[in-house]
């Protein structure tokens, strides 16, 4: 707006002056929290909304900040892939999820997936897919000929985790990729409890890999966020149901979100450690029936996640399944001083959920037994606090169980 226009003050206060062009480069991303984009003709706009031409017009479409996040993580699971990786964002590990599934499944489609998945993926399969003609079948145990077996003319998708929640069993990512492509399916990974800084599917064979960013990726348990990488062309029908679903990573969440890319390797290496120390000193503890933790030299894929896995990480969470039920599940995390109580994984803090009655509330008894997850199972994710000290608040909670 010239000076010299006589405009009104409404309007003044409306037109003001564009930000300034950045003479140099930024260090930390900037966020642009901008819903929309203007343009100086029709046509630009169109070209643009079209996707003939790059840029950006609407947040639900495509957000800076959220675009860097997304090629960010793209980048750190694309490392060591000779073919280009391309990823998008969303507003959730599920969000994320959903999206593959919609965007690879349809009205008479078959996916295989794990007994031991995660109990929002198993809920949307058996729950919400199955009302529009998706069928599923969940496969126990982690052998890649079961999978093989479960195949039928119509499987569309083969679904995996890297390291399984809660169960921590590690998915044979290049066999299930052999039996996914000789079926003429594509192989799906939620990557969530490895992180990049762990496993990179996409070196194995595997054509998506899904993270709930809120967890490792983040880090900090102050955003919420997903993230889909992967192969362009098929990342670009994962983005399509994106933009129609309207998934979209919010602008502040995508700059925390990315912030805690810088710090991953660090993290994950300390909770790695810990978990390792952790799982080592409560195999020992008498009150304890099982542990779960691919680190331990008994844990039945721990040569394969020693194939897999990058020297000496094993994944920062650790299963404990105490002598006893449901209550005494209960009461090992109520017992607890310094690990607490709470949702999600990951972060700095230790947590603890009865897996049971939070994450896989949407498996009855009989899907719980399938997926190997026992009625007292308790999962530690394992945060940055000094190992010695969390051993310790461990074995108290132990102790003090009737």
């Amino acid at each position: 707006m010239s000076r010299d226009e006589e405009y009104r003050e409404g309007t003044r206060s409306v037109h003001l002056p564009r930000s300034p062009e950045l003479a140099s480069d930024p260090l930390v991303p900037p966020v642009v929290h901008s819903s929309t984009f203007a343009f100086e003709t029709a046509q630009e706009y169109a070209d643009v909304l079209g996707g003939r031409k790059p840029g950006f017009s609407y947040t639900r479409i495509d957000n800076p900040t959220a675009v860097t996040f997304a090629n960010a993580v793209a980048a750190l699971e694309g490392f060591g892939v000779a073919a280009d990786v391309a990823g998008e964002a969303f507003g959730s590990g599920m969000a994320a999820i959903s999206a593959v599934l919609l965007a690879f499944t349809g009205s008479g489609a078959h996916v295989v997936a794990p007994a031991a998945c995660y109990g929002g993926t198993f809920g949307l399969l058996r729950n919400v897919l199955a009302r529009f003609g998706v069928e599923s079948t969940f496969v126990e145990g982690n052998d890649p000929a079961a999978y093989r077996a479960a195949c039928r003319p119509n499987t569309r998708l083969i679904w995996g985790e890297t390291i399984a929640n809660p169960t921590l069993a590690v998915a044979d990512l290049p066999a299930l990729a052999t039996v996914a492509h000789d079926a003429g399916a594509l192989l799906a990974i939620d990557s969530t409890f490895a992180s990049p800084a762990v496993c990179r599917p996409l070196e194995h064979g595997v054509d998506l890999v899904i993270h709930a960013a809120t967890k490792y990726l983040g880090g900090h348990s102050d955003a919420t966020g997903g993230a889909v990488v992967g192969r362009p062309d098929l990342v670009a029908q994962v983005r399509a149901v994106r933009v129609d679903t309207g998934g979209i990573l919010a602008p502040d969440e995508a700059y925390l979100l990315h912030r805690g890319l810088a710090t991953l390797p660090l993290r994950v290496a300390r909770q790695c450690t810990t978990a390792q120390a952790f799982a080592d000193a409560l195999v020992r503890h008498p009150r304890v029936a099982r542990v779960d933790y691919p680190g331990l030299s008994d844990h039945p894929d721990h040569a394969l996640a020693k194939a897999l896995f990058d020297s000496g990480r094993y994944g920062g969470c650790v299963t404990v399944t105490p002598n006893g039920d449901q209550a005494t599940g209960m009461a090992l995390c109520d017992g607890l001083r310094l690990a607490r109580i709470a949702a999600s994984l990951g972060g700095h803090h230790t947590i603890v959920s009865h897996a049971a009655s939070t994450t896989h509330r949407q498996l009855d008894e009989a899907a719980l037994a399938a997926a190997g997850i026992g009625a007292a199972t308790v999962r530690f994710s394992m945060g940055l606090e000094d190992p010695a000290d969390l051993i310790a608040d461990a074995e108290q909670s132990l102790d003090a169980m009737p």
